[in-house]
């Protein structure tokens, strides 16, 4: 594209950004994150980025924008390894019932294969990455082309070699979140997609927010520019197109390790439960609890389902901030330093750039936020 065109579609795209405020100050905000909305909205002009949403909340001031194939802010992003704390919100409901407890063994609730240290494993384990299960299973592809079940995965969890005793080491593990979603269902009585609902969406009056696809077709939620997209989700693979992000399978699977399916401001409500402890959905006690470190000194620090710290946020957070990233081209934080939360939701995944557009709107949201507290 010639530096002309290239500028003339820059002016277009920053002059169509719809932006929406709400509460006191929203015009204030809305100029302190204007510097992101511009990164958001030259990736999108240049090609880069498909689609793209924002929401950023200062307190109670609130601002909205969407870019390109993303019409409305509305829009539902698949959010990937974002759905993993969602999901724990769900469970954590089940602890506050008190159904179980983090250092319950998982062997009480699932028939895991013997030897290797699996009698160690807890359920704090599952929800902290330190429960030695890998990401994803060696037979990830085979499962997906077949279009497996949940139930499949899981079977494939319980005997899986472990990399490492559980407790001595840390490696993140979508299949710990999963086997952790399995003991949700079997105290709950009801799927994970169903308890989601339920115990947390609609807990939150949340309207653009599903686990899997529910009542809501392809057509209701925003494609993954899948070309760019990791191996494990079908990048790449002329012959993935039956199962990868993009697919009804996947989109319907409803996986808890990345099978979410929200809107960048219902994002922000969900966060908003564990910054202000609004007691819709959990405790504060138990709130509370997931946004703390649960790992020892020497393992990276993780929260139960979340990743805390000022790693989990953007450039410039502070070490209060709690959140997460997915490698569909997501990420979401609070920062109760600041009272900030920001959501940034693209349809480019995580590995194709370095930096990311994700990455530098956070990066612009967090320097325009603390020029205002």
């Amino acid at each position: 594209m010639q530096r002309r065109e290239f500028s003339q579609s820059l002016a277009a795209a920053l002059s169509a950004v719809p932006l929406v405020s709400a509460g006191s100050g929203g015009d204030d905000l809305q100029q302190k994150v204007a510097k992101a909305c511009d990164v958001l909205a030259a990736a999108v002009a240049g090609g880069q980025v498909r689609a793209a949403t924002l929401h950023v909340r200062l307190r109670e001031q609130r601002v909205s924008a969407c870019f390109g194939a993303a019409k409305t802010p509305e829009a539902m992003f698949l959010l990937g390894s974002i759905s993993k704390p969602v999901c724990m919100t769900a469970l954590m409901t089940l602890f506050d019932q008190q159904r179980f407890s983090l250092d319950d063994s998982v062997s009480k609730y699932l028939p895991l294969a013997a030897g290797s240290g699996r009698e160690l494993m807890t359920m704090r384990h599952l929800l902290t990455h330190t429960c030695g299960l890998p990401d994803q299973l060696p037979e990830n592809n085979r499962l997906r082309a077949a279009h497996a079940g949940l139930e499949e995965f899981v079977q494939g969890a319980l005997q899986t070699p472990l990399l490492f005793r559980p407790g001595t080491a840390y490696s993140y593990s979508s299949m710990g979140i999963l086997l952790a979603s399995r003991v949700a269902e079997l105290l709950s009585g009801q799927s994970i997609a169903d308890l989601v609902q339920q115990a947390v969406f609609d807990r939150l009056g949340l309207q653009h927010s599903v686990q899997g696809l529910g009542k809501f077709g392809l057509a209701d939620v925003v494609p993954v520019q899948i070309e760019q997209a990791a191996p494990e989700a079908g990048g790449g693979d002329p012959t993935a197109k039956l199962w990868d992000w993009n697919s009804e399978y996947w989109r319907k699977l409803g996986a808890p390790w990345g099978g979410t399916h929200m809107s960048a401001a219902d994002v922000a409500e969900w966060l908003s439960e564990f910054m202000d402890q609004g007691e819709r959905v959990l405790t504060p006690a138990t709130a509370k609890l997931m946004v703390q470190n649960h790992n020892p000194e020497g393992l990276e620090s993780r929260g139960l389902g979340f990743d805390v710290g000022r790693n989990s946020g953007s450039r410039g957070c502070s070490d209060q901030t709690f959140g997460h990233t997915g490698s569909t081209g997501t990420i979401a934080w609070a920062d109760p330093e600041i009272r900030a939360i920001c959501v940034v939701l693209t349809s480019l995944p995580g590995r194709a750039v370095e930096p990311h557009p994700r990455e530098l709107a956070g990066e612009a949201v967090v320097r325009g936020l603390r020029l205002m507290v």
